[in-house]
């Protein structure tokens, strides 16, 4: 294993700003893996660590295949993780909305800029990624219809569910989506949490990445297969809304197996107490995402549901 620096920035008055990375193994490179981007994304830098660990004592073990290089990055982001912000401190700009970056730019465009050009030429990348809204997921692996995506690839990650993703106007200055334009295949690998470690959901992740490891001759690695895989569309997928704010009592976890008319969650006033609202499922479906926050507004998709197959 080798430590290096990826990027940095000088400082004028506190430490400097560096992004950190380890490779493992030596020749072409093979496997690039990104942990947290944003602040409060303690799940994927907590699943990164996990993951430079146990690449670590496969390369002491003479497990890493020859003529492969792998580099796993645990965090772009440190000083908003240090401050527990989401976004960049100073600006509150995405970082994951500045790719593929320039060097010339604001902040964020810099470092964005930094990343990608230490990045690019890997023939795999994989990022742990969050969602937007409060919530955990089922875990899966998630990727960007650009054209350039291989469905029959992510499936050798061995994960419950592969979601196809249509683009959108503002994917373009996401990570995943550039990875994609300059012909790395490009994966988003999702656990159940954000903000919060579930080491349960972290090994499965990096138990799907050895998997994948595995199955393209990078590492050897003995372990389940995993799942195969079901590929939906997220287009595809039943939200469930609510229409009330309030605080809001889940009564199904994600996961969970759901009948037509089952009561899904409750929304209750925060002032008078009363139930406002009952959620109810409108398919027989499984619990794909399910909001975890103990408050919802009104018009929040508070599940998604997979329709169950017959």
């Amino acid at each position: 294993m080798r430590k290096k620096i990826i990027y940095e920035i000088k400082g004028l008055y506190r430490d400097d700003f560096r992004v950190t990375g380890y490779e493992f193994g030596k020749g072409k490179k093979s496997v690039c893996i990104i942990g947290s981007i944003r602040g409060n994304e303690i799940q994927q830098l907590y699943t990164c660590s996990q993951l430079v660990k146990r690449l670590k004592a496969l390369e002491q073990e003479g497990r890493i295949k020859s003529g492969h290089k792998l580099l796993v990055i645990p965090s772009v982001n440190p000083s908003s993780m240090n401050i527990k912000k989401r976004f960049w401190s100073t600006d509150n700009t995405d970082i994951n909305r500045m790719f593929p970056g320039y060097n010339l730019g604001e902040t964020t465009q810099r470092i964005a800029a930094g990343v990608f050009e230490a990045i690019k030429d890997y023939k795999y990348g994989m990022q742990f990624a969050s969602f937007y809204m409060p919530g955990t997921f089922t875990p899966h692996v998630r990727m960007m219809e650009t054209g350039l995506e291989d469905v029959e690839l992510a499936k050798k990650f061995g994960m419950p569910y592969v979601v196809l993703r249509k683009t959108r106007p503002y994917d373009t200055t996401t990570l995943n989506y550039n990875w994609q334009i300059w012909e790395t295949h490009a994966f988003s690998i999702y656990t159940t949490s954000t903000a919060e470690v579930d080491k349960d959901s972290a090994k499965t992740a990096i138990r799907s990445i050895l998997t994948f490891l595995s199955k393209e001759g990078i590492v050897e690695y003995s372990g389940h297969d995993g799942f195969i895989s079901m590929v939906v569309e997220d287009t595809d997928m039943v939200p469930v809304r609510t229409k009330e704010a309030g605080i809001f009592e889940a009564k199904v976890k994600v996961g969970e197996e759901v009948v037509r008319g089952q009561v899904m969650a409750k929304v209750i006033d925060p002032y008078e107490g009363e139930v406002i609202e009952s959620l109810v499922s409108p398919i027989d479906g499984i619990v794909f995402f399910a909001h975890n926050d103990p408050l919802t507004y009104a018009n929040t998709a508070v599940f998604k549901l997979i329709r169950r197959e017959e």
